[in-house]
Formats: structure tokens, C-alpha cells, sequence
């Protein structure tokens, strides 16, 4: 690596010839009449010397940075969503640009002043993050500024959003046990998350619980019952199973759909205490792919969040040019693993 960056200048007394002109291939300018001997002389000097421009000089021209700022709540702070910051550096280096990163730890005030002070450097987009889905309004920010939303549902209807297909993962969910013969005895835990801190439930259970109950609808199948709980500790899932597990014979269940993965561990514990097995006495299928779910006994068969493709599709969207107030609902693919099989007769 040279000791100091190569200037214009230094590419012009190489290539010999004047730095105007270079200046204008190295632009790409075409409407100009310079020879194409020229133009692979200067060429083959820049890559010799190493020349790269200067971004900060460049953007005083353009009005463009090449840098995007990503704000976020607390998604650093969690290996598993950090994924979407992953996928949101990828797609950024892919079209070479720098992807400035900020977390507000869930402070509004804190929130404010990153979200201005990105905006103080002249990001040419911003992308505004939540570690989980959450509707919001989007004051500190302004339409007239590129801006894509992750992982929250806008309010004003001015923004574009990404944010997982939770509905459709739902709806999988019911048609996997559907496929493997399951029509009774089908409960679930964790519903929608209605508890004394969230008396009104969280988004991704309402849309969990939306496509649960449209697919057993449209199958002519009705669900066996819906256990309320706190979805943060394996203790709900346990309490729900031990209460299903030791109710009457006809009212054992044969599958369980659990809406998070620290749920199902609750459940799977309370099944071996009972000296039941999974999934020959009862099928289990969860939500979000944790680590934890492949290192159960049976790995659990769960549909995972897509924090990299999240991350990835804000920035192309976010640098398409094409930022219309669109819900983008990105895909969960389902991990299939041994937690499912059919119903003992």
C-alpha cells in the first residue's frame, strides 16, 4: 500500500498528459474528444499507481456520499437479530456503499438524535430497525429523505417497510400438521401473547394467530385450544403442557404449534416428564429457528425468522430509487426437522 494517496496529479505526470484529462476519464465522461489511446494510457497508469478517488471530494460534486445509515433499537445487542445487520452489510458492499451503524437502546431521546446526526452527515438513505415487529409512527423522520423502515409497520403511510410474512408462517405451520394427517386434538401455545405487560398482545402474535386460524378454517378443522402465556421463558410452554398433558384421556393433544422456540423447550419438557415422547405421542412445530431449536431431543421443526434477507432486501429497496409506501413481507422458511410425524391411532 503506498505511503500516501495517489492524486489525479500523480496519474497525469505518469500517463502524461494533463491532469483536465484525466480528470474527465476517470469521471467516465464520454462528450469529451480524447483518444482512446489516451483514455487506456491513463487507464493502465491509475491501476498501476493504485490511484482510487477521493469519495469526500466527489460527493461535494454529486451530492452523494455513498454511505447509508442504519439505526436500530437494541438488534446489535442480540446475536440472533444481529443477522439483519449482516445481510444490510452485504447488500451495502455489493453496490459499494459504507453502512454506518447505531443503536439507541430503545431510548426515544437517544433515538433522535442518532436518527439527526445521520442525517448530519449526509447518508444518502436511512434504514430505521427494530430487533421484532412493531407498529410506530416515525416522527424524527422525514419522507422527503430516503428512508426504508425494518421490522416496523408505519402508521402515516409514507414509508416503505420490510418486515417478516408472519401470517403466511402461521398458515405453514397448520398445513404442516395438516400433511402429516393431524385434524384433532391441534392446540397452541403462546397465542397471542396477551399478558399483564402486554394486555393488547404483540404484532407477530396477532398475525401468528391470524394465519394459525384462517388455514384451520379453510380446512374445515378447528383448533383444540389456544394457551395464552408469556412468550419470553420456557415456563409458559411448560405450565400450558403440564395443564393439556394431565387433562382427560380424550383431551390429550396430538400436536402442539408453539410461537416461539423457548415455548416448545417448556414443552418438551413437560412431554418427558409425562413419559410421553415427541413426536410419536405428540407432534411439536414453533417459531423463529433459534440455536436452541436444532439442539433439542428431536431437533425441533421451526420457521425461522429471516433476519439476513431482512437486512439484505432494506438496502436494495433502499437504494433502488423506487421507495414507494409499500409493505414488503419477506418469506419464513421452515427448518424441517424430527418433531413431527402422524397421529397415533
Amino acid at each position: 500500500m503506498p505511503s500516501s494517496r495517489v492524486t489525479q496529479a500523480d496519474v497525469a505526470r505518469h500517463a502524461g498528459v494533463s491532469r483536465t484529462t484525466v480528470s474527465f476519464v476517470l469521471s467516465g465522461r464520454k462528450d469529451m474528444r480524447i483518444s482512446i489511446e489516451a483514455r487506456q494510457r491513463i487507464l493502465g497508469a491509475a491501476n498501476e499507481l493504485g490511484y482510487r478517488p477521493n469519495l469526500t471530494a466527489q460527493s461535494l460534486r454529486t451530492r452523494k456520499t455513498h454511505t447509508i445509515g442504519l439505526v436500530s433499537d437494541i438488534v446489535a445487542s442480540t446475536h440472533y437479530a444481529g443477522e439483519m445487520i449482516q445481510g444490510a452489510l452485504e447488500a451495502a458492499l455489493e453496490r459499494d456503499h459504507l453502512l454506518y451503524f447505531a443503536e439507541t437502546g430503545d431510548d426515544p431521546k437517544v433515538e433522535e438524535k442518532l436518527l439527526q446526526g445521520m442525517l448530519d452527515r449526509q447518508v444518502d438513505g436511512m434504514i430505521h430497525a427494530a430487533m421484532s415487529t412493531r407498529r410506530s409512527r416515525r416522527p424524527g423522520l422525514s419522507h422527503e429523505h430516503p428512508t426504508v423502515l425494518l421490522n416496523f409497520l408505519d402508521e402515516s403511510g409514507d414509508f416503505t417497510c420490510v418486515v417478516p410474512d408472519e401470517e403466511a408462517a402461521g398458515a405453514q405451520a397448520v398445513r404442516m400438521l395438516l400433511d402429516a394427517g393431524h385434524r384433532d386434538g391441534i392446540h397452541v401455545v403462546g397465542g397471542h401473547h396477551f399478558t399483564a405487560k402486554t394486555p393488547e398482545g404483540v404484532h407477530a402474535g396477532h398475525e401468528r394467530m391470524r394465519g394459525i386460524e384462517k388455514a384451520a378454517a379453510t380446512a374445515g378443522v378447528r383448533l383444540s385450544g389456544v394457551a395464552e402465556c408469556d412468550w419470553s421463558t420456557p415456563e409458559g410452554g411448560y405450565r400450558a403442557a403440564r395443564t393439556l398433558l394431565d387433562g382427560e384421556a380424550d383431551a390429550v393433544p396430538t400436536a402442539v404449534i408453539c410461537c416461539n422456540d423457548r415455548l416448545a423447550f417448556g414443552v418438551y419438557q413437560a412431554v418427558s416428564e409425562s413419559g410421553l415422547s415427541i413426536p410419536q405421542d405428540l407432534s411439536v412445530i414453533s417459531f423463529d429457528d433459534s440455536e436452541l431449536a436444532s439442539w433439542l431431543s428431536p431437533p425441533l421443526t421451526s420457521i425461522a425468522l429471516p433476519h439476513h434477507e431482512l437486512g439484505r432486501r432494506a438496502v436494495s429497496l433502499l437504494l433502488s430509487g423506487n421507495l414507494k409506501p409499500t409493505i414488503h413481507r419477506i418469506p419464513m422458511p421452515v427448518r424441517r426437522r424430527e418433531s413431527i410425524a402422524a397421529p397415533r391411532r
